[in-house]
């Protein structure tokens, strides 16, 4: 492991605590207070909607625990997930059903 000269260390946190704070006033700070335009509102509600499979997504296609190769547990434990998500509407029951699925099938496949 190479060690990292302490005074470009600081540097380094010290920047990137400044970036995440401008980016963040420039929302709160600058239009806290103001009412957002009803296009803005709307396409706010999709942010979860896409980022959350973006995060999801590289672990299921390529995950560390194979090397990176896909992996036919995982990919059919996304589906159950998705699935019953779409179905029944219910989060905690996707989860469960997911989590369920997957080790089921790296119980079966495995």
């Amino acid at each position: 492991m190479a060690d990292i000269p302490t005074l470009k260390l600081w540097i380094v946190i010290f920047g990137l605590g400044a970036g995440s704070f401008f980016l963040r006033f420039v929302f709160l700070g600058l239009i806290g207070d103001r009412d957002l335009p009803e296009w803005v509102l709307r396409h706010l509600r999709y942010t979860a909607v896409a980022v959350l499979p973006g995060l999801v997504a590289p672990a299921i296609l390529f995950p560390a625990a194979t090397g990176g190769a896909p992996d036919p547990a995982r990919l059919g434990a996304a589906f159950v997930t998705a699935a019953l998500g779409y179905v029944t509407r219910n989060v905690i029951l996707a989860i469960v059903g997911g989590a369920v699925a997957l080790y089921s099938l790296l119980y079966i496949l495995g």
